[in-house]
């Protein structure tokens, strides 16, 4: 039997492991992890979750979805919802009925379960969740107002069809055991307070930061606290209310304008990732693959109806009345796969309903987790295909982020765009600003960390930061931001124009970007060679004509900078790295004069 000290480990690593194998082959990390759970537990029998952890498993679990609740929570912006507000919320009321009323009755109709069994089911399939949602749309990179869409109805659906299985459970067994019922005014009541505690959790925390009672230093970790606290009290006083509060509060913290919650942002980040590959992989494992042998035709008509019509349907409703063009609509409504809350409120209400001594109680807990694995298979599987047949998935961004707008950035910049790659620069010199626009290139005035300027900035496109002023440590605080932003290996400056400066930045590596171009090409250099007569060529890559022809029959004078693949993918040349050339892609060079 394995230990608990294994068993953990062994999940935080498989989730891990198949989150980097995803990367690698640019496949959905949640299929990857579905497959690696049940391959762990019901075929190989490695890994057994209720064995290892026992009662504190779907704690656990609740837990560590309200915390990705309050992590989605924090990428929410009220600015969303100018263009796609209604829609949004049309998907979280009226989708939801329309989707639990069509899946009870599919369920009853084709998997014959009982009334009560099957409004359960329609109740707790109406969620879709951040844990699906959200690694999706990396993967798909879908348009903005698409992407607005899916994302705030995966992290507000959660919690609104969490409350609803609620609902339906306390109908449920008070008629079935004569009771007075579950008042709806005081499931209303319920929503407001949950709604309420996540507020004022919101409010104890900022009041906190903006007076500097907690250190930066533990400012992450005091959030994760009371993200916890604020869940399990709501919890305490209805289930499942956690939920709902978690959400609010993230909601909350990203749209206040008190204090940042940068460092709260950037633990979760890395927390979620862990939390959500363990959660898929541990559930995953949970599996009894005889829970899945349900009769074969009726559970793939179910299933299909689940995909072709309920969901269709659910979105026609919603989104009858909007701007949303006909190919949008079609893709929103091929995106409904089910994820980990589903998992959860269907374990918890299944054990409460055989505990009532209801029928059909463990197809609850079937029909759940076959429809989470055929959902994230066949959207996992064919959304991003079918989000490039469309026309509403973004291409993958080559734009570049240029700080420094002097007369041989500009140079750079307009040779790129002539390569359709497209930038933007920033400059605190309005001159220098002014020139670019003269030339055509977009260009912001200001500091590239004002807050102005990267509200003015359309990130959608770019990919990549290029430092290239005089001032190195302008250049480096500038990497380390927008490293968060474009990631580490994306931010670029230059080498370091002074000895000194040169010995102090290979001892700081962490807080810089990648060395452009080489070691030896600091500002100086370079506006040395351009005041000289460099300049920029191009050189298309051939199968006679390589780049290693190309070397050799070039003299020292000339300093590769970029390249550019068949497919339009941007290379850059740095000091410890070289981009892979082949045939056909372009090359572009410094020639260097004299």
């Amino acid at each position: 039997m394995t230990t608990p000290g294994v068993g953990l480990a062994t999940v935080i690593g498989a989730g891990i492991g198949a989150q980097w194998i995803a990367w690698r082959l640019r496949l959905p990390s949640i299929l990857l992890l579905l497959l690696c759970g049940i391959a762990l537990g019901p075929v190989s029998g490695l890994l057994n979750p209720d064995a290892i952890f026992g009662d504190l498993l779907l704690p656990l679990v609740a837990i560590s979805v309200g915390i990705i609740l309050f992590e989605g929570g924090l990428s929410l912006s009220f600015a969303d919802l100018r263009d796609v507000g209604p829609v949004i919320r049309n998907l979280v009321t009226l989708g939801v009925l329309v989707n639990a009323t069509l899946v009870a009755l599919s369920a009853w109709m084709l998997l014959n379960l009982n009334w009560r069994a099957a409004m359960l089911v329609g109740a707790i399939l109406s969620v879709t969740g951040p844990t699906v949602i959200q690694p999706l749309l990396r993967h798909i990179r879908p348009t903005p107002r698409v992407n607005s869409i899916l994302k705030w109805e995966g992290i507000l659906i959660d919690p609104v069809g969490a409350l609803l299985a609620v609902l339906v459970f306390e109908v449920l067994l008070a008629s079935s055991t004569g009771a007075h019922g579950f008042q709806f005014l005081e499931f209303g009541g319920l929503l407001i307070g949950g709604v309420l505690i996540g507020l004022l959790g919101a409010a104890f925390l900022v009041l906190l930061f903006r007076f500097h009672q907690v250190p930066d230093f533990l400012q992450g970790a005091f959030a994760l606290a009371l993200v916890i606290a604020v869940f399990s009290a709501a919890n305490e006083w209805k289930g499942e209310l956690g939920l709902l509060s978690t959400t609010a509060m993230g909601i909350a913290l990203a749209n206040q304008r008190f204090v940042s919650v940068r460092a709260v942002i950037e633990f979760k980040e890395h927390l979620r990732v862990v939390i959500l590959s363990s959660l898929f992989v541990l559930l995953a494992a949970r599996l009894q693959l005889a829970e899945l042998q349900l009769p074969v035709w009726p559970a793939a008509a179910f299933l299909l109806v689940l995909i072709l019509v309920v969901r269709p349907l659910a979105v026609l409703v919603s989104a009858a009345r909007s701007e949303l063009s006909r190919k949008e609509k079609l893709f929103i409504a091929w995106m409904a796969p089910r994820g980990i809350v589903a998992a959860a409120v269907a374990s918890v209400f299944a054990e409460r309903l055989a505990i009532a001594g209801a029928e059909d109680s463990g197809a609850i807990v079937q029909i759940t987790f076959l429809t989470i694995i055929a959902t994230v298979a066949v959207y996992g599987l064919s959304a991003a295909p079918l989000a490039r047949m469309l026309g509403v998935s973004l291409p993958a961004p080559q734009g570049v982020l240029m700080l420094g707008g002097h007369d041989w950035a500009r140079d750079i910049a307009e040779f790129l765009m002539k390569e359709k790659i497209r930038v933007v620069i920033v400059d605190s010199n309005w001159q220098n600003v002014t020139a670019a626009r003269m030339r055509g290139i977009p260009a912001h005035y200001g500091g590239v960390l004002s807050k102005r300027v990267l509200d003015e900035i359309e990130l959608y496109g770019l990919s990549r930061l290029l430092a290239l002023t005089s001032n190195d440590e302008a250049n480096s605080l500038a990497a380390v931001h927008f490293r968060d932003v474009f990631g580490q290996r994306e931010v670029y400056q230059l080498a370091p124009a002074r000895l000194n400066e040169a010995r102090r930045a290979n001892s700081l590596a962490h807080l810089r970007g990648s060395t452009l171009f080489g070691d030896r090409e600091a500002f100086p250099d370079l506006a040395e060679h351009f005041s000289n007569g460099a300049t920029l060529k191009k050189t298309k890559l051939t199968r006679h004509h390589d780049y290693k022809t190309f070397s050799s029959q070039q003299s020292s004078n000339v300093l590769p900078l970029f390249s550019i693949s068949p497919t339009g993918t941007l290379g850059i040349f740095t000091a410890d790295h070289q981009p892979r050339l082949h045939e056909g892609h372009t090359l572009i060079s410094l020639l260097i004069q004299g």
